[in-house]
C-alpha cells in the first residue's frame, strides 16, 4: 500500500508482544506490556466503528507499540504500527481517545494526506474529528459533544499562549522560513476539528456529514492534496447548499479570527460539562471563610475526563490564590492521581497560584516524561514562577542530553537556552 516518506518508522527494542484483537498486537518492554494490553483492550472496537463511519482499513494489521518515556507525541500513526507514549496508561482506558486518533489516521492522514505542512490541519482536523465521531459511537452524541468542549479549551488555552495575532494560530499558517515543528500546536487539530464540527451542523447533522466524509476520503485515497482540493470538493459534494460553506470558509480562513468560533460554543451539548463550569465557578467565587464548605464529596459523581476539563476551566481564569489550591489539596488529593492529563493541569494550577510545595512535583512530572504537551507548559511555567526560575533553567541543562532532540530543542527555546 503506498505511503508518503514521513510515514515509514522503525522499531528496535526489547519488546515482548500481547494479542488484543483479530488484527491487534500491543508491543512494549516487558515491564509494560500487560498494563497495555489492558489499556487499549478497545482498540477492535474503535477499528470496527471507525471502518462503519469512513470505509474499509486497507493497512491489514494494527499494532500500537508503547514507546519509552521521552517520546515526545501522544502518538504517531505509522501505517500497521501506531507509536504511542507510555503517559496514556492511565490504568482506566480513559485516555484511549489518543488511540482512536491514531486508528482514525488510518483515513485521514495516512490514505489522504497533507501535501505540505501549511496545510496540517486536513490530516489533524478530520482526524480529530472522526476521533470525536468514534467516541460518539461508543459512548453517545452527548460524549462526542464534551470532547469537542474540552478541545475547544484547548484551542483557547494555545491561543492565549500563543497570542491571538501570532500568524500560527491560522488554520493554514504561512511556514515560510518557519521550522514546522516551531509552528507545531493544537491549532490545526482543534481549529481544524470546530470547522469541520460547525460545517457539519450546517449542511445537514452528522449523518450527512459523515456520507462527504466519506466521499472525501475516497476520492483522495493514496494522494498528497493542499485545502483548495478539499473545498472544490466540499463545494462539489454540497451544490445544492454551497453558499453555507463558502460564506464560513471566508471567515474561517482570514487570519487571525477566532471570532466565528463563538458561534460554535454555542451548539455544544452541555450535559456532562455543566457539573465541571458550576465546580470550577464555586472555587474561583469562594473567599476564604467558604473554603470549608468544599469536600471530597464534590468530585463523587465526576468521571475522569469531567476532573481533566473542571482543572482545564480554571486554567482559563485568573490564578487561584495558595490557600485555595491548598485546600483543594487537601479535600481531593490530587496529588495521589496518576492519571497524566489530570496530574499535569492540577501542577500548572500549583505553579500558576505560586505554591511551593508543588515545584519538586512539577519538575518531576516534567522530567521523568517527555510528552512535549506536558514537558513544554511544565518548564514555561516554572520559569515564570520567578521563585523557581534558575532551577528550572538548571533542572534542564541536567536534563537536555537524555531528552528526545526536538523537545530539547523547543523548551530550550521556551527558556532562552537556545544553544
Amino acid at each position: 500500500v503506498p505511503i508518503p516518506c514521513y510515514l515509514i518508522a522503525l522499531v528496535v527494542g526489547a519488546l515482548e508482544s500481547r494479542k488484543i484483537g483479530p488484527r491487534t498486537l500491543v508491543w512494549a518492554e516487558k515491564e509494560l506490556v500487560d498494563k497495555s494490553a489492558y489499556e487499549f483492550a478497545e482498540a477492535e472496537a474503535m477499528l470496527k466503528t471507525a471502518e462503519d463511519l469512513a470505509g474499509p482499513y486497507v493497512w491489514g494489521q494494527y499494532d500500537l507499540l508503547v514507546l519509552p518515556p521521552s517520546f515526545p507525541y501522544g502518538g504517531m500513526e505509522n501505517p500497521c504500527l501506531t507509536f504511542v507514549t507510555p503517559t496514556l496508561l492511565a490504568g482506566d482506558r480513559s485516555l484511549s481517545n489518543v488511540i482512536a486518533h491514531e486508528i482514525s489516521h488510518s483515513w485521514t492522514g495516512n490514505l489522504v494526506t497533507n501535501k505540505t505542512w501549511e496545510h496540517f490541519w486536513l490530516n489533524e482536523g478530520h482526524t480529530v474529528y472522526l476521533e470525536r465521531r468514534i467516541g460518539g459511537r461508543l459512548f453517545g452524541e452527548q460524549f462526542r459533544h464534551f470532547q469537542a468542549l474540552g478541545g475547544w479549551r484547548e484551542l483557547q488555552n494555545t491561543i492565549n499562549t500563543l497570542g491571538d495575532k501570532n500568524p500560527v494560530t491560522n488554520l493554514i499558517p504561512n511556514l515560510n522560513e518557519v521550522d514546522p515543528d516551531v509552528a507545531y500546536s493544537s491549532v490545526p487539530y482543534e481549529k481544524g476539528f470546530a470547522l469541520l464540527f460547525y460545517l457539519e451542523q450546517l449542511l445537514g447533522g452528522p449523518d450527512v456529514f459523515i456520507g462527504f466524509l466519506k466521499a472525501y476520503v475516497q476520492q483522495f485515497a493514496y494522494k498528497s492534496i493542499v485545502t483548495e482540493d478539499w473545498k472544490k470538493f466540499l463545494y462539489s459534494y454540497f451544490k445544492d447548499k454551497v453558499g453555507i460553506p463558502v460564506k464560513i470558509l471566508q471567515e474561517f480562513f482570514v487570519f487571525p479570527k477566532c471570532d466565528p468560533l463563538f458561534l460554535i460554543f454555542y451548539r455544544y451539548d452541555m450535559t456532562l460539562a455543566n457539573a465541571c463550569v458550576a465546580l470550577s465557578q464555586r472555587w474561583i467565587k469562594a473567599k476564604e471563610s467558604d473554603l470549608g464548605s468544599f469536600s471530597s464529596a464534590d468530585l463523587k459523581e465526576m468521571s475522569s475526563h469531567q476532573l481533566i476539563e473542571f482543572l482545564a476551566l480554571l486554567l482559563l481564569e485568573a490564578p487561584l490564590p495558595v490557600s485555595h489550591v491548598q485546600r483543594m489539596q487537601q479535600v481531593y488529593d490530587f496529588n495521589a492521581i496518576n492519571n497524566s492529563e489530570i496530574r499535569f493541569r492540577w501542577l500548572r494550577l500549583c505553579i500558576k497560584s505560586k505554591w511551593e510545595e508543588a515545584i519538586p512535583l512539577a519538575l518531576k512530572m516534567a522530567t521523568e516524561q517527555g510528552r512535549m504537551k506536558f514537558t513544554r507548559p511544565l518548564f514555561r511555567d516554572l520559569y515564570n514562577f520567578d521563585k523557581c526560575r534558575d532551577l528550572a533553567v538548571k533542572t534542564f541543562l541536567e536534563h537536555r542530553a537524555s531528552m528526545h532532540p526536538v523537545t530539547s530543542m523547543l523548551v530550550g527555546k521556551d527558556l532562552k537556552q537556545d544553544q
